[in-house]
């Protein structure tokens, strides 16, 4: 009987091989996928007891044909083949860049990105690891930032699940770099799978410097070893992205830039599905140079959300401020931000044309901290985060684009952002509380339906919509606006802060 998997599903080919010496190293084996004259290399990976495998993801329909190539005898020249038949109900494909500034999976279908941070929550006890999982089948969140390598970190000392590489003696970092443990690898991606099947990004982090076994002090051919090993084995998962590093510059010292370059070259060379790709920066002023052409998008590190149009501008890619702080009351500033704040920083994010990450930090007795190591999420933000999300799944298709100038007044201070051209518009007032407003509604003359929102209560309410009339605005002294109203109408709010407006073109 024909073997057959669906597009965006996995086809694994499984071989037996020496296992003498170190297969890691000594054995090369690849494949090569063919689809009528089209041809997909593909690297094949040591699994252990003799056992070599190849994985890939076919992202068309056919009948597809695998010849193996390998210095090995015994798997030089394997044959096999498959039949791609149409993607499984609700699976869409790896996530893309769509529209400049914004994402698609590769069917299309927009993907907004709404993630949380988990560094090393597949390192717990596996029990917590469950637990981790279960929360996230309800929490709304659709990306995940974790690393490959445990972290030893305050509120995360704990031993891990598995060594990553071999171990050799007694000691907890005694360990043989060029043999990686296909046991830590199999549960890795046994958890990458899980995400899949629950729709949710593996935002996978390769490289960090909160290290006491050793992994952070690999020599430049172990790493790119390393990173030629987990493509091979987790670059045909559909919901892999790569984030090369947990704060790459705090590592410069030991890997520098030209190493990280020279990642990202490997990765492209290795990974078929060619995964999103970025680098996430630790000192503020120090990020990677997004512009490069092997980065995807801008991971960012900063507590200033409201330079995320300038982050834009600078890149010319889409922005994901994965880490602008966290709701929590740790010592550290970065980790005791509170709820009605990471919310406010979602909102402004959003509204001026960016995705931002969450995170939580609430000090814990046993340190089971969710942004560490998972378990349970016990703030609030993360419902006012899953709230904003399915808003904009209502109405938002091409991806919120900012209105008005980042440098002009009184948009540097208040945000707002259109879906596409003519879609739905939403003004966010966060800090501030106007009690009218029309800047940015409608001027074409057309019907509209305006609604205030409570962005921390999480209400809809329909606005009271007022004559406009001319709001005289100075400058330095100039006068800058005055003569006529600025828009068709004006709305007339309660007075608080934390209100957005969302304005939608009246269906006929």
């Amino acid at each position: 009987m024909t073997t057959q998997t669906p597009v965006w599903d996995i086809f694994e080919f499984t071989a037996t091989g020496p296992s003498d010496g170190n297969p890691f190293l000594d054995v090369t084996f690849d494949g090569v996928f063919s689809l009528g004259n089209r041809t997909v290399k593909v690297p094949g990976f040591y699994d252990g007891d003799g056992t070599y495998k190849l994985r890939f993801c076919p992202d068309t329909e056919g009948d597809w044909e695998l010849t193996t190539t390998s210095n090995a005898s015994a798997l030089d020249g394997l044959t096999d083949s498959f039949v791609a038949t149409a993607p499984r109900d609700g699976v869409h494909g790896p996530v893309r860049v769509r529209n400049t500034f914004h994402f698609a999976y590769a069917d299309g279908t927009p993907y907004k990105p709404f993630g949380t941070t988990c560094y090393a929550w597949t390192h717990q006890p596996i029990e917590m690891q469950n637990e981790t999982l279960k929360t996230l089948e309800t929490a709304g969140f659709n990306k995940v930032r974790m690393g490959v390598f445990p972290k030893s970190y305050p509120y995360n000392a704990n031993p891990a699940l598995h060594n990553v590489y071999e171990q050799i003696g007694e000691g907890e970092g005694d360990m043989d770099f060029d043999r990686p443990n296909p046991e830590a690898f199999r549960h890795f991606e046994t958890q990458i799978g899980k995400l899949a099947d629950m729709g949710i990004e593996a935002d996978i982090i390769l490289f960090h410097p909160y290290d006491r076994w050793g992994y952070a002090d690999m020599t430049p051919e172990q790493d790119c070893n390393f990173l030629k090993y987990l493509a091979a084995r987790i670059s045909a998962y559909r919901n892999v992205w790569w984030s090369l590093a947990n704060e790459y510059d705090f590592m410069l010292n030991t890997k520098p830039m030209e190493l990280w370059h020279k990642f990202c070259n490997t990765l492209e060379q290795y990974d078929h599905l060619h995964h999103l790709m970025s680098n996430h920066n630790g000192d503020p002023a120090k990020n990677y140079d997004h512009r490069l052409p092997w980065i995807t998008h801008v991971c960012i590190q900063h507590w200033d959300v409201k330079q995320t149009p300038l982050w834009r501008n600078t890149y010319g890619k889409p922005v994901i401020n994965d880490e602008p702080e966290y709701e929590g009351d740790l010592y550290q500033s970065w980790g005791n931000i509170t709820a009605e704040e990471l919310t406010h920083r979602f909102w402004t994010t959003t509204l001026r044309g960016g995705y931002a990450g969450h995170g939580e930090t609430y000090n814990d007795p046993d340190d089971l901290i969710w942004w560490a190591k998972g378990g349970k999420l016990h703030g609030q933000a993360w419902k006012r985060i899953k709230w904003l999300r399915e808003l904009l799944e209502q109405d938002v298709e091409h991806g919120l684009e900012p209105i008005g100038s980042y440098y002009g007044f009184p948009w540097s201070r208040i945000s707002g952002a259109r879906d596409g051209k003519d879609g739905t518009t939403f003004i966010y007032f966060g800090e501030h509380q106007p009690a009218v407003w029309s800047t940015g509604l409608p001027t074409d003359g057309g019907d509209y339906d305006v609604d205030v929102i409570d962005t921390w209560n999480m209400t809809i309410e329909p606005a009271k919509i007022i004559e406009a009339h001319v709001v005289p605005i100075t400058r330095h002294g100039t006068l800058i606006r005055g003569g006529k109203p600025d828009a068709d109408f004006a709305v007339s709010l309660p007075s608080k802060p934390r209100l957005a407006l969302r304005v939608r073109r009246r269906k006929a």
